[in-house]
């Protein structure tokens, strides 16, 4: 959720590090700060709000140096505010940390610290670090300081710390929060996500849970919390920093939404059969027999990956014919879910990053499940961690609410099953037709978007409404669930989605001339059933938005609006109907003043609980 990011080389930090901050803000925060190295000691800057709120403060009273660490702090423990916002210091004020993460114990470590005569400043648990490294610090260097102060905490962690006492050095640890490091032309970098740094370098090394870092002019190292050397990888990153830029368009949210043309093609190729009517999926890593012989799948998500699980499950009971079930993943992780050897774990996570969906892959590891990540960022926990996997390849997703890895997911469900589904009962006529309509699913994407203001003229109808209800039945209904997200996300309406028939059971009553209806109604195999609850809501004097795949006289009477999408699989509207509600919702935030791209309490990838 938070934004770290530090340098040690023989460049001026401060420019470098405001930069890395800015490539974060995506992950969402509320304050920022920094410290610098000056060659006389510590100095460190701090703002509420936005970035440039720092930048002014800096630029006003300036850090120089060639170390130094930063951060984009998202509140937890205590409020968003100058004095909480990172870095942290200790009582010589020789030490500044940058923490992302919750240290669990950390009422009793500060009480204790208090009883030492450590003073504290903040409301944050993260300043409990900066004293811990103090009290052990004593003549060492640094990183064995570091290591005493952790062995002492319980929670989650990624850390990036100097002292004035070790000038020279950046200490580098994590444990559920991700932290990598950078490798330049003698300099080096640790952030939190590398879009902070893919400006500077393309070489990085991820940490492990238990590991640390240590950066020096010369070189860097990897230790255990033992101190013992890790031999580590480097890996290489192969996207581009254009791909994090908004390309002409006003938000990310819009540019993303204007790729999942070319995203789900990406997701799709190499691995779409279409003359077999079959999958290739090489990072399964599940034999033929592994596969006849699952006997339950579990799909566990959080958010909108939650909602493309549920797709995933309607996709694989119908047509592979194997019970699934669809779990959020912070109530997984905390039940006694029954898992056997044949279980599947199907984990879906943009970032692969995210706590929940991490901890209740390890669960369902532990108690003997095979598991398999579907995931867009490669090198992620969750990537690293999994059994086997499917890669997204939807490219970096800076907008805060999800569009393209939503769809991406579903295509990539659409894929498992069709592997799954034609080694038992399908037939490979029934795989050909599906496989075909796969193919054609981008210039079918790109005929709707092509169309787009159509849907911001809707837009601008109810762009003042505070209330919205979204409706589908079949593998739509999780379409209405992400429509009315989307909405909530980026616009601050209340919206709720729900099977179409479900209606009559409550929401109904909340049906005036005031309430829009968004109804996914395709001409699909539960057509027919729609229009009557369409007709439930027009009787009421509801407002009715549809979502429809042909001209239908019997809806000209009862829709208010109609926005149009091509025909295809009942099984593959919802690849196309989420396009509509993905621009509506934009259009109507955009239109409301708000900010898109970085909407209010949320972050881009959740590693905290």
């Amino acid at each position: 959720m938070c934004g770290i990011v530090g340098y040690i080389g023989p460049k001026t930090a401060t420019p470098l590090l405001i930069e890395g901050l800015k490539r974060l803000e995506y992950r969402g925060y509320d304050s920022a700060g920094i410290a610098t190295m000056n060659g006389a000691g510590l100095e460190s800057r701090k703002a509420k709000g936005k970035i440039s709120m720092l930048e002014a403060v800096v630029e006003g009273s300036p850090v120089h140096g060639t170390v130094g660490i930063a951060h984009t702090r998202w509140a937890t423990h205590g409020a968003p505010n100058e004095c909480n916002a990172h870095p942290h210091h200790d009582c010589t004020g020789t030490i500044a940390v940058v923490h992302n993460g919750i240290i669990e114990n950390y009422g009793a470590l500060r009480q204790m610290l208090i009883q030492q005569g450590h003073k504290f400043e903040s409301e944050t648990d993260t300043e409990v670090l900066a004293h811990l490294i103090e009290a052990a610090m004593d003549d060492d260097p640094l990183e064995d300081a570091v290591i005493d102060a952790l062995h002492l905490v319980e929670g989650t962690y990624g850390i990036a710390v100097i002292s004035s006492r070790d000038p020279d050095k950046i200490v580098a640890a994590r444990k559920g929060s991700p932290l990598l490091l950078g490798l330049g032309e003698n300099e080096f970098y640790v952030a939190s996500d590398v879009a902070a740094i893919l400006e500077h370098t393309r070489q990085v090394v991820y940490l492990d849970d238990g590991e640390m870092g240590v950066l020096t002019r010369s070189g860097y190292e990897v230790l255990d919390l033992s101190a013992r050397r890790v031999r580590k990888g480097v890996s290489r990153i192969d996207w581009d920093l254009d791909q994090i830029e908004k390309g002409g368009f006003d938000h990310f949210m819009l540019k993303e939404i204007f790729e999942q043309p070319q995203t789900i093609q990406n997701t799709m190729r190499g691995r779409l059969v279409v003359d077999e009517g079959f999958s290739k999926l090489g990072g399964l890593n599940l034999t033929r027999q592994q596969m006849l012989d699952l006997d339950r799948i579990i799909i566990t998500a959080c958010g909108t990956s939650w909602h493309s699980g549920i797709i995933g499950e309607l996709y694989i009971e119908e047509l592979a014919r194997i019970p699934v079930e669809v779990e959020y993943a912070s109530e997984f992780r905390y039940r006694n879910p029954i898992v056997t050897k044949n279980t599947l774990c199907v984990v879906i996570s943009q970032s692969g990053e995210t706590a929940d969906t991490l901890a209740a892959m390890r669960e369902a590891k532990r108690r003997g499940a095979r598991t398999l990540g579907l995931v867009n960022v490669v090198g992620s926990t969750m990537a690293r961690e999994d059994d086997g996997g499917i890669y997204l390849h939807a490219g970096p997703e800076i907008g805060v609410a999800s569009t393209k890895a939503f769809t991406s997911q579903v295509i990539a469900l659409a894929l498992l099953t069709l592997k799954l589904a034609r080694l038992r009962e399908m037939s490979v006529v029934k795989g050909r037709q599906i496989a075909q309509a796969m193919l054609e699913l981008p210039d079918q994407i790109q005929s709707i978007l092509d169309r787009a203001s159509e849907i911001e003229a809707i837009a601008e109808q109810f762009k003042n409404a505070t209330n919205f209800l979204y409706l589908g039945r079949g593998y739509n209904f999780p379409v209405a669930l992400e429509g009315a997200l989307k909405l909530k996300e980026i616009s601050y309406i209340h919206a709720e989605g729900y099977p179409a028939a479900e209606m009559k059971h409550g929401p109904i009553a909340l049906i005036d001339e005031n309430m829009p209806v968004v109804f996914i109604a395709p001409h699909d195999s539960v057509f027919d059933k729609i229009v009557s609850n369409i007709q439930e809501v027009k009787a009421r004097g509801g407002k009715v938005i549809a979502i429809t795949s042909q001209k239908e006289p019997v809806l000209e009477k009862l829709i208010d609006y109609e926005i149009r999408i091509p025909q295809t699989e009942d099984m593959l509207y919802p690849i196309l109907s989420v396009i509509p509600l993905q621009l509506l919702a934009y259009y109507v935030a955009v239109k409301r003043g708000l900010n898109v791209d970085q909407p209010r309490n949320l972050a881009k990838s959740v590693t905290v609980e």
